[in-house]
């Protein structure tokens, strides 16, 4: 399913554009109202028009959200290489607005875009990136998520000493917390795979 969340960067809008929209902003808000309805064939169709609005107006913001847009859509269709270049051209406009949290929107999806490749090693790079922002995010939900992500990729590759060493870093989180029940479990899962059992 496609993602409906949009980057946090404002794209630019004050009460008077409000009231008087421009062509992209129209199409952009068609396409959201398509992907809401699951008619992304018309989604992708009102959010390229709108990216190409978007440019017209020298609209960065709008270019940034509509090109978000599209990857999540080509990145549904299991078109890798064009999800990847749309998600490459929001990073860069996020990153020269030193948008964090729309970075780290997109660096999950791009580890995501990744690991649905079968690109485990750069997908395993991808996570850990997304594994420190959690931490620095002191969001130890995300972190434990993360983590079995990232064994989960260890064991597709056959690298179960790796994989048992991801959940045990996430047990310890959950250990942290006194979930001694959840980190009983990972720690269950990290010897059972690593002994060839699971």
């Amino acid at each position: 399913m496609t993602d409906t969340t949009e980057l946090t960067i404002d794209q630019g809008k004050n009460e008077e554009e409000e009231k008087e929209k421009s062509p992209a902003t129209l199409d952009y808000e068609a396409g959201q109202e398509h992907l809401a309805n699951e008619e992304i064939s018309q989604a992708a169709n009102m959010f390229h028009n709108a990216l190409i609005g978007f440019e017209q107006e020298e609209n960065l913001h709008g270019v940034a959200n509509a090109s978000d847009k599209l990857g999540d859509i080509c990145a549904d269709r299991d078109d890798y290489d064009k999800a990847m270049e749309h998600y490459e051209r929001a990073y860069k406009i996020c990153s020269d607005d030193f948008d964090r949290f729309s970075l780290f929107a997109i660096e999950k999806k791009k580890a995501a875009l990744f690991h649905k490749a079968g690109k485990h090693a750069e997908s395993i790079n991808a996570y850990l990136d997304v594994l420190d922002e959690y931490n620095s995010l002191q969001n130890p939900k995300g972190g434990v998520e993360t983590l079995e992500t990232i064994a989960d990729i260890y064991i597709t590759m056959g690298e179960n000493k790796k994989a048992a060493d991801a959940y045990r870093v996430a047990a310890s989180i959950h250990k942290n917390y006194k979930h001694n029940i959840d980190a009983s479990k990972l720690l269950h899962k990290a010897d059972k795979i690593e002994a060839g059992i699971e």
